[in-house]
């Protein structure tokens, strides 16, 4: 949803990723300190009931993580494993958040509520991953849906680190959202997914019809030539006619 503003934030990171490169960092470099300190910093301040800080620390590197593709760019060293390694980090971090939430709830918050419905978001956000994983192994893009990780980030890291400053239902109506967008992202997914995959499969059967139709044909028209070539080159000739 927030796709549309990857042009302006390109015009952001771009310099700052020359400068990381020019220090000598690489791509891969960068996507694991993001990804370490996002998981380091929700795993510590989460748990502890640390939630303004922790949120501040972790959204210092996500914005940080963000860089890897502009060093990249900027090093000409694009990847399929450094887009690889970037995705697998990101489920990492992701997990890590919720679940130093939810360590939270069972522990200190003392509410069960919350707990299993953070549960339910860290699940939900791996199928959301997950589904467009195995689509695009498929074959087909299945890049739609209203809860990217770029949005669900935005709703959870908001609404913890505003529940410290007291603001009523601020927590609880954040994860309800996130639960809710992530449900309608995962149902937009699998239908758009099977809308694609059934095109292939007709196109499929389709170009196996025309094939059949063809070789059918072919058989056709050779086999009545073919009968009389065989009748004639290896008939004796008649008694009448023998010497």
């Amino acid at each position: 949803m927030l796709r549309i503003l990857r042009p302006m934030v390109s015009r952001v990171t771009a310099p700052l990723g020359r400068s990381l490169a020019r220090i000598g960092l690489t791509p891969n470099i960068v996507t694991i300190i993001g990804a370490a300190g996002v998981v380091a910093g929700a795993l510590y301040f989460y748990p502890r009931g640390e939630l303004y800080a922790g949120s501040v620390v972790i959204t210092v590197f996500v914005l940080f993580d963000m860089l890897d593709g502009a060093v990249a760019r900027a090093k000409d060293s694009e990847s399929a494993f450094g887009a690889f390694l970037d995705s697998s980090l990101d489920r990492i971090a992701d997990a890590a958040i919720l679940a130093g939430l939810l360590w939270w709830f069972i522990a200190g918050g003392d509410d069960p509520l919350l707990a299993g419905l953070t549960l339910f978001c860290l699940i939900s956000g791996f199928m959301v991953s997950y589904i467009k994983a195995r689509a695009e192994g498929l074959g087909v893009n299945c890049d739609v849906g209203v809860a990217e990780r770029t949005e669900r980030l935005i709703v959870i890291l908001v609404s913890v680190a505003l529940s410290e400053f007291g603001v009523p239902y601020v927590l609880a109506g954040g994860l309800w959202v996130l639960a809710g967008m992530s449900l309608l992202t995962i149902l937009q997914r699998l239908l758009e997914t099977r809308a694609r995959l059934n095109e292939i499969d007709a196109r499929d059967r389709a170009d196996g019809q025309e094939d059949g139709a063809g070789t059918a044909g072919e058989t056709a028209q050779g086999t009545v030539p073919d009968l009389l070539d065989d009748t004639d080159e290896g008939a004796e000739p008649a008694p009448g006619n023998q010497r």
